[in-house]
């Protein structure tokens, strides 16, 4: 079994998209994800991403010194020293075991990844176990990153353009008190994947997940929406 401590959240939450939607082969894991909601999967994810990662405890069999040599050609995905990505997962301080075991399922087909399937079958038997040694000596390093937002600083950012509780007093930007939390979703989502084009909606939006999204709609949807007062000015002398 791999470890899941230190794996950047981003890799993990993919990985289990893949379990669900049959891109990866394993029954008990299916099972095990099929449940779990987007917001499952993502404080999961982060919940993981956070422990202090160690390295493998048990014995490896092959050459660590050859299997340094053949990391070479792994750098470009799975990051120096096996540190990994938010899109490849950590190689230091996996099992040996488990890392021989998983480059055997990509060379048989349980495992689809085209990124993975070349690589792998290059890799002579001997090869697999020397590279297990040498990334299961290996300290797993922690990903970086960012600082998670709750619910009182997504609040507090929104309120900055769009008001109080978002009852906005600029006629240029709109209110978000009482309205309809699936329309207020959808306008997000649409930020989020550049439907709608705003430079500082996207800088924030694409920050936000899919839970985060759920959250602040439902937030505004249910503050008091204060009356607006429109006041005519008289027209400008020339």
């Amino acid at each position: 079994m791999p470890s899941l401590v230190g794996l950047h959240p981003k890799y993990l939450v993919a990985a289990a998209s893949a379990y669900k939607n049959g891109q990866r082969k394993h029954d008990m894991m299916k099972a095990m994800v099929a449940g779990l909601s987007d917001a499952d999967v993502g404080n999961i994810a982060l919940f993981y991403a956070a422990q202090k990662p160690g390295k493998a405890q048990t014995p490896a069999a092959g050459n660590e010194a050859a299997g340094k040599t053949a990391a070479a050609t792994c750098v470009a995905c799975h990051g120096e020293a096996g540190a990994g990505t938010d899109t490849a997962p950590g190689l230091a301080g996996q099992d040996a075991q488990y890392f021989v075991a998983a480059i055997d399922a990509y060379k048989g087909g349980s495992r689809t990844d085209p990124l993975m399937k070349g690589p792998a079958t290059s890799i002579s038997d001997a090869a697999a176990k020397d590279l297990a040694a040498y990334y299961a000596k290996l300290q797993p390093q922690p990903p970086k990153l960012s600082k998670i937002l709750g619910m009182a600083d997504w609040v507090q950012r929104c309120d900055r353009c769009h008001g109080i509780n978002g009852n906005s007093t600029d006629p240029r930007i709109p209110a978000l008190a009482a309205q309809r939390p699936d329309y207020l979703e959808m306008v997000l989502e649409a930020y989020r994947t550049g439907a709608r084009k705003s430079q500082a909606m996207a800088a924030m939006s694409t920050m936000l997940t899919a839970a985060d999204v759920r959250d602040v709609a439902a937030y505004y949807s249910r503050q008091k929406a204060r009356a607006v007062v429109y006041v005519v000015l008289p027209a400008r002398k020339k």
